[in-house]
């Protein structure tokens, strides 16, 4: 501990738990051009689904097979649902990455790391209050695309129940509640990134590094997981469980594959919050 810090922890009047508020980092990141960037993104996503629906017809005009995808004009619900399953792979990774990678290289490379542990806010606070809001972010990243797209699709589709692609359909209150569901499964299963993208953050000034590093590890645990040679193997790997929120679409809610997708990625990115923050306490910070 430098001294400069171990003046002002003895100084009255000061408290470690009150620097860096989060609704001051909060409001920094929210100001950031990527914030607003990602928000349109996603945002727009909804209308260019809908351009595309409308210059080629509905999806299940396509081909005799019904699909979630097919049932992409059925509802707003429905519409909602198939904007998650075609974001869910990767678009939505870009966000988790982008907030959580970016947060502290951003920092570094701004040369400003340093004056903020001068002021003097304790290492864990900072990564604390920068983790927290990352994951909120990541979090109404998840949640700002199926309002956009429910809000699109009911006023292009109509209001009604989730038409499911075997047969039968859930009532627009069962609906609701299982999109929920899904959305949060979602963020939960894309905490193993959260967790790459915030340690890779600490332990680089380039931001692109960090944020193209988690990226591009979960490319690469998307790939293992069509090896089917690796058998029961691929169970451990959390892109095997990336689409298991598709049991929370159909007629009887089933949480198996959900529980165990929850399981290994919380597993994972424990562990990887565990690295960043043992690995901060003791880094020279010189930027």
């Amino acid at each position: 501990m430098s001294t400069l810090t171990q003046k002002a922890a003895v100084a009255s009047g000061y408290r470690a738990g009150r620097t860096l508020p989060l609704r001051v980092e909060l409001v920094r990141q929210l100001k950031r051009r990527r914030t607003l960037a990602m928000g349109g993104i996603l945002a727009a996503l909804p209308f260019v689904l809908l351009i595309a629906f409308a210059i080629g017809g509905s999806p299940g005009e396509q081909n005799g097979q019904v699909t979630l995808l097919d049932t992409a004009t059925a509802s707003g619900a429905n519409f909602a649902a198939v904007n998650l399953f075609v974001s869910a792979g990767f678009l939505l990774v870009i966000p988790v990455a982008l907030f959580c990678g970016d947060t502290v290289a951003s920092e570094a490379s701004w040369s400003s790391l340093r004056y903020l542990l001068a002021a003097p806010v304790p290492r864990a606070r900072l990564l604390w209050s920068k983790l927290v809001v990352a994951l909120g972010l990541s979090l109404a990243a998840m949640i700002l695309l199926p309002l956009v797209a429910l809000a699109v699709g009911t006023a292009a589709y109509g209001w009604g129940p989730l038409q499911i692609p075997t047969g039968g359909a859930l009532d627009t209150g069962t609906a609701t509640q299982r999109l929920a569901i899904v959305i949060a499964y979602i963020f939960l299963s894309q905490l193993v990134t959260a967790g790459l993208a915030f340690w890779l953050s600490t332990k680089t000034d380039a931001p692109l590094g960090a944020v193209g590093g988690a990226v591009g590890l979960t490319i690469v645990g998307n790939v293992l997981d069509a090896v089917t040679a690796l058998g029961h193997w691929r169970d451990f790997l959390p892109a095997h469980w990336q689409f298991a929120w598709a049991d929370a679409v159909q007629p009887n809610l089933e949480w198996s594959g959900m529980i165990q997708g929850t399981a290994v990625s919380i597993t994972y990115a424990l562990v990887l919050f565990a690295l960043a923050f043992r690995g901060f306490a003791s880094k020279d910070v010189v930027s």
